[in-house]
């Protein structure tokens, strides 16, 4: 009985060997997907965080004179749309290709969304996979008082 037990032992300690280049492969990929995706959710923070500072910046761009003058805030829509786009231009997102800005300004409120395109650093080696993920982000900034 033992005599069996260790034969069918012997036999099978190669299968072991035989599975780890499947395993490493299976944990390369994993680990590259991981990774562009941790590319992809750091682009989008940037882009969220870039709205937001657009568009508390550009929310700062009011009739001077009008507020000094009766207290009404009124927004100067083509100033908060030059102070948004100053905004933009001044952070460091040269990694994101074809970033555009899409400014509006309404009856006290501007809204700031930005879409870009990043490049996935892995996902575009593998045959049929996206070279590239579309992020894109909105912030709102409202100077009307309720």
């Amino acid at each position: 009985m033992t005599d069996c037990t260790s034969e069918a032992r012997r036999s099978q300690r190669g299968s072991a060997l035989v599975l780890m280049p499947a395993a490493v492969l299976i944990f390369l990929i994993l680990g590259a997907l991981a990774v562009d995706a941790a590319v992809v959710f750091l682009a989008q923070r940037q882009l969220a965080n870039a709205a937001v500072a657009a568009a508390n910046d550009a929310a700062a761009a009011v009739d001077v004179e009008q507020f000094y003058g009766d207290g009404s805030l009124r927004l100067l829509p083509a100033r908060a749309r030059q102070v948004a786009n100053d905004s933009v231009g001044r952070l460091d997102l040269q990694h994101l290709d074809g970033l555009r800005s899409d400014i509006s300004v309404g009856d006290g409120v501007v809204e700031v969304t930005l879409t870009a395109s990043v490049d996935h650093i892995f996902s575009g080696a593998v045959p049929g996979g996206p070279a590239s993920a579309d992020v894109a982000a909105t912030a709102v900034a409202d100077t009307r008082r309720d």
